[in-house]
């Protein structure tokens, strides 16, 4: 996860990234049950994915997806992209909290 991007592309307002990275983990919920091969929609899943994924600066996990479209990734590649995804955001969430209560 790049998150320079993302602090770029908000021009450095940490409200925008707060807000940007709580909206994709919320879509992460949704997104999630649809990763799934007997889910008819997990091909539109994947590609969205991929486009929110790059979006925030989640480069790898979209380049996972991307895989899966053309058939040389599994879901659970990007089930799996996802989650580090997620606990990288979580761990940006967290340091941002701590750096918040010692300013």
């Amino acid at each position: 996860m790049d998150f320079a991007y993302l602090e770029g592309f908000a021009a450095g307002d940490s409200r925008v990234v707060d807000e940007v990275l709580a909206l994709f983990r919320e879509q992460a919920a949704l997104w999630t049950p649809m990763l799934d091969p007997v889910h008819p929609g997990w091909k539109d899943a994947v590609h969205t994915v991929k486009g929110a994924a790059r979006g925030v600066g989640a480069f790898a996990l979209g380049e996972v997806c991307e895989r899966c479209e053309a058939g040389q990734e599994s879901l659970e590649g990007v089930r799996t992209a996802l989650d580090v995804v997620l606990m990288d955001i979580a761990a940006y969430a967290h340091e941002q909290a701590l750096r918040s209560l010692k300013g």
